[in-house]
């Protein structure tokens, strides 16, 4: 809407019910600049390099910009400048003459928009080019090009408007505006009447009406009492199960297990929110490159909703490799190959082996593990997941000097979309050497596990919490020793600041051994130490442990543990994480809290698609005779 003189007290400003409103939030934010930075390249992906404009330029035209946001608010002036492709391409030429004044235009028509989703609707946007006001140029202007044509573009923003008066009807009638950020008196961006009309339709299909529809939804600015009514109308239509359900797109994959899992079946209730965590359900699932569900656009003659979920199968092979670095445990290389489809039915198959100590130990004494792992999704029902492993390693840290293997069998349950439990057999077999010698130990076990987990984002968390607890009840049978270890987590995280650039991200852990007469009755490799990237940052992996009188680590019966960190968001791919962590271990059943370790220091993060690289330092507050001095750690993902 443009208007320079003659304002009418009242203007149909937009938001038809049904269209894209061309002139409000979808023609707005154009890409923001980028600020130069040194580029490097890592398993073949490249950072903190700036995409480069490939595309030929024909009949290059050199611009210059004026550009008067006409206020001092500093978001509006920031809102009015990202919305002008013009401001953000400053220095690249455009094409042609007339590529410029469509440009020109278009910002225009974008700057507009953008001083609407700010509550200004009396705005005026004013264009020149090569001084010229841009509607009275000719249809194919042509400019002198002995420099570059100037474009001046002035932006008078008006007044911020209110909201007035708010109608819902229709379906829509009787709902509060407050629900819908329609709030008489309050500053009437577009965007808020845009999720509001949107917001209508997911609640009426909420209630189990698939056809929900928007047929209104209309703004009228007042310029006189620069207040801007709403109207806002839906069609609810038939409450509707969910009818027969098809699957498209499967080669490999049976499409009978396809819609077991995704838990959607014919008579069940309409829920958008189901369909969603269907949808999510069988991406996680890794076998999909794409999911997508479909809804019939009529009812059945059952009155039930047919639907189709369209999958695109992926590649089911795969391999990798990974590494970490410590300065205090050296390099470790990983690597692993895969199948995600092996019968059919999404069964994973997956064989990993992996070195470390790198740099750190001679050859001899590196940590070596191999391990294949199987898991069946949907083995005993749509919930469940039967997982086995076998597992084998050499590692020599500190404490021991350890020959392990490892068979485990087991199946989880989703009890829900947050809660799940967990349940198996394990048999280890450990020829280990410590401080109470060489020993042997064969233990069965029967491991249990309940997790909660209602984080935001798996790979990096802003919002939530994740909290488990699990017993393993176990039997040596070399000793005839019965002992069982409990161990409980929680983490937490709380955004602060806009755009969650600043998250509080805390934790605590402990855990005790109950059983067993003599420490040396307990595998070395079950009981607790602490220190390391994963526990408390600074310490030596492992090296805080309760100790003998030749200083040699023997490990502990109880552990409590707690870390804190700040994580700040310095720009959209880089943050600085000031932490500290802090733990102890004790030989009791219960920690004694005699020796508390902690330590502090300042970690990088650099956002990825598949996690954010990590680069932790950190100091020891409390540090150990002859111990480590500080820690340095790297890695993918954050700590916790």
């Amino acid at each position: 809407m443009r208007d320079k003189v003659n304002r009418p007290e009242k203007s149909f400003a937009f938001l038809k019910a049904g269209t894209a409103l061309a002139v409000a939030a979808a023609l707005v934010c154009g890409p923001l600049a980028a600020n130069p930075a040194l580029a490097f390249e890592l398993f073949g992906m490249k950072f903190f390099e700036k995409e480069k404009d490939t595309a030929e330029v024909i009949d290059p035209v050199d611009y210059s910009l004026t550009l008067d946001p006409g206020t001092e608010d500093g978001d509006l002036t920031k809102a009015v400048e990202n919305a002008a492709y013009l401001k953000q391409d400053e220095g690249t030429p455009v094409s042609g003459d007339l590529g410029l004044v469509i440009k020109a235009r278009d910002d225009r028509d974008r700057i507009l928009a953008a001083l609407y989703e700010n509550g200004r609707y009396g705005g005026v946007v004013n264009v020149t080019v090569n001084g010229q006001d841009l509607d009275s140029l000719p249809p194919n202007p042509e400019f002198n090009h002995r420099g570059a044509i100037p474009v001046t573009i002035s932006v008078e923003p008006g007044p911020v408007f209110t909201f007035g008066e708010v109608a819902f009807s229709g379906d829509a009638e009787g709902r509060n505006p407050a629900d819908y950020g329609l709030v008489p008196g309050a500053r009437a961006d577009s965007t808020i009447i845009l999720k509001a009309g949107e917001k209508v339709v997911v609640d009426l299909k909420a209630e189990g009406r698939p056809l929900a529809k928007l047929t209104e939804r209309n703004a009228t600015a007042d310029h006189k009492t620069q207040t801007v009514d709403v109207v806002i109308a839906a069609e609810g239509g038939p409450v509707a199960p969910v009818g027969a359900v098809g699957v498209n797109g499967t080669k490999t994959v049976d499409p009978g297990f396809v819609q077991r899992y995704s838990r959607i079946n014919a008579g069940q209730p309409y829920s958008p929110e189901a369909l969603t965590k269907a949808s999510e359900r069988l991406r996680a699932l890794g076998v999909f490159s794409s999911v997508t569900i479909r809804e019939a656009s009529k009812l059945a003659p059952d009155g039930s909703l047919p639907m189709t979920i369209e999958v695109s199968e992926g590649k089911h092979r795969y391999f990798g490799v990974g590494a970490q670095y410590s300065n205090t445990d050296g390099i470790g290389l990983q690597g692993y190959w895969g199948h995600r489809n092996l019968f059919g039915q999404a069964e994973s198959l997956r064989i990993e082996g992996s070195v470390n100590r790198i740099g750190e130990s001679d050859i001899g004494d590196l940590d070596y593990s191999t391990a294949i792992l199987f898991s069946k999704p949907g083995a005993f029902g749509p919930a469940s997941t039967f997982n086995a492993s076998l597992k084998a390693s050499i590692v020599d840290p500190d404490a021991y000097k350890a020959f392990t293997t490892t068979a485990a069998a087991g199946v989880s349950v989703e009890l829900s979309d947050k809660d799940t439990v967990s349940a198996g057999a394990e048999l280890s077999w450990a020829d280990v050497e410590d401080a109470f010698g060489k020993n042997k130990y064969l233990t069965a076990s029967i491991p249990i596990e309940y997790v909660r987990d209602t984080r935001d984002d798996k790979l990096n968390p802003t919002e939530g919490y994740r909290f488990l607890i699990n017993a393993k009840p176990s039997y040596e049978t070399q000793r005839g020793t019965f002992f069982s270890s409990f161990e409980g987590a929680i983490t937490g995280y709380k955004a602060l600041g806009a755009e969650d650039r600043f998250v509080l991200a805390g934790k605590l852990a402990g855990g005790t051994i109950i059983g067993g007469d003599q420490l040396s009755d307990i595998p070395a490799t079950r009981r607790f130490y602490l220190g390391g990237g994963g526990t408390v940052r600074g310490y030596g992996y492992q090296e805080i442990s309760p100790r003998n009188g030749a200083n040699q680590l023997l490990g502990g019966r109880s552990y409590m543990a707690a870390s804190a960190e700040v994580r700040i968001g310095i720009t959209e791919t880089i943050g600085l994480v000031p932490f500290i962590d802090a733990g102890t271990v004790s030989i009791d059943e219960i920690p004694d809290f005699k020796d508390i370790r902690a330590g502090a220091g300042l970690g990088l993060r650099y956002a990825t698609p598949f996690g954010p690289l990590r680069l932790d330092v950190a100091v020891p507050l409390k540090k150990y005779p002859g111990g480590t001095s500080f820690g340095v750690y790297a890695g993918i993902g954050q700590s916790f």
